[in-house]
């Protein structure tokens, strides 16, 4: 299967773009990635939304929150109302590792869809839109 066989090489190809965001601020990939997703998407700040949208394991999510916490890029705030209820706010001190991490995701976007045009780039997203669905469909099923 090509594209299951060549997935990684994107994969590795964004890590590579990351890796100096990463060396400079001192972080693991998943600790950068758990900081760009944070920001990217605000409404699921809490572990269980990351675990669930992310596909992570809940270990590795709950080790890379504890070492973004003790390193002040992140808080996390407990719900008055429901105490299982953990929301991820990003402080202050993460707004440099925010803004390389966006320069290197623009420049990550601009290379891999180099060529493509506009049209192209946008039914390259549905196509891919479509082929997450499913799977995500299928594993929801085999439960």
């Amino acid at each position: 299967m090509f594209f299951w066989d060549q997935h990684k090489t994107i994969t590795n190809y964004y890590e590579k773009m990351t890796k100096a965001v990463c060396e400079k601020y001192e972080l693991t990939q998943m600790e950068y990635d758990l900081l760009m997703f944070i920001y990217n998407n605000p409404k699921h700040n809490t572990a269980a939304d990351i675990v669930k949208i992310r596909k992570s394991t809940k270990s590795h999510v709950s080790t890379s929150l504890k070492d973004l916490e003790s390193k002040g890029l992140i808080k996390r705030i407990q719900s008055v109302d429901n105490k299982k209820h953990i929301e991820i706010i990003l402080e202050d001190e993460a707004t440099p590792v925010i803004e390389a991490g966006k320069r290197a995701q623009k420049q990550f976007a601009e290379n891999v869809l180099g060529g493509l045009t506009k049209e192209e780039k946008q039914l390259c997203m549905k196509v891919f839109t479509k082929i997450c669905e499913n799977a995500d469909r299928l594993l929801k099923e085999d439960k």
